[in-house]
């Protein structure tokens, strides 16, 4: 029977600070044309923004997914403002595919949204297998 190591990422290593990015590309190339621009924040917790062609946008964490909002403030390296903001719900990492269709629940107050912030993990749960699940994002754009 064959063995299977899982390989943790050392915390606040570049590679650890990057592990978000290959998820996050996933998304921004789904939505296509909706996304006009996009950053990563910095890090406790790992985040990043997603302006949107209306003027919102939608911000990733690692500790409660995605939530929608109009955008306040923001921009690279820092933590982004909204107002109205709705959580997209489905998990921190929902799969790519399924985030246009939560952006459209989103945005119509339906589905698993919610204004209530949902907390999946805390950022400072470095070893609870997280990073084994962004890893995976990272290599199928590696590939």
């Amino acid at each position: 029977m064959p063995s299977v190591a899982i390989r943790h990422v050392e915390p606040y290593t570049d590679e650890w600070l990057q592990q978000p990015i290959g998820y996050l590309q996933q998304v921004v190339d789904l939505l296509g044309a909706e996304v006009t621009d996009w950053w990563e924040g910095p890090c406790d917790p790992r985040d990043a923004t997603l302006r949107l062609a209306d003027g919102s946008a939608l911000v990733w964490d690692e500790e409660s997914g995605w939530r929608l909002g109009t955008f306040v403030s923001g921009g690279r390296g820092r933590h982004t403002e909204l107002a109205g903001v709705r959580y997209l719900g489905h998990g921190l990492l929902p799969k790519p595919e399924r985030v246009l269709p939560a952006l459209r629940d989103a945005r119509a107050g339906v589905g698993a949204s919610s204004a209530w912030r949902p907390c999946y993990r805390s950022h400072r749960n470095c070893r609870d297998g997280f990073d084994v699940a962004l890893d995976f994002y990272a290599h199928l754009v590696d590939a």
